[in-house]
């Protein structure tokens, strides 16, 4: 290697699917070696301009932190009891994946709901 020759290193977004931090570059287009992924780099910072919006059953907007209530019965897979309409959850955390909510309900522990079930209280 030159003396002269200066390596630097571009940061690259993460991939936006598995969020692995091995993505690449070629031709303007980001690509993913774990999963496949490819965007371009005008996707990549649209992306980062946009969030998420939770919104709960009744179209209102969710945000961490908040107090939902469950207003349907939830019966819980394994045979481990039904989460009661009325149940109030507090301190929920949102999440980008299946169940939109990440909380603990007092008498069943950590949890993941979806926002289609709750209301915000």
């Amino acid at each position: 290697m030159p003396a002269n020759h200066n390596m630097t290193l571009n940061a690259l977004p993460p991939c936006r699917q598995c969020q692995s931090a091995f993505t690449y570059e070629d031709a303007g287009i980001f690509l993913c070696p774990e999963c496949g992924h490819e965007w371009t780099a005008q996707t990549s910072v649209e992306s980062e301009s946009e969030t998420k919006v939770y919104r709960d059953s009744a179209g209102n907007v969710l945000h961490d932190g908040d107090t939902v209530t469950v207003i349907k019965d939830l019966k819980l897979k394994g045979g481990g009891g039904v989460i009661k309409v009325g149940t109030k959850v507090k301190n929920i955390r949102l999440v980008d994946a299946d169940h939109d909510i990440d909380c603990k309900i007092d008498g069943f522990g950590a949890m993941s709901l979806k926002t289609e079930f709750v209301k915000k209280a």
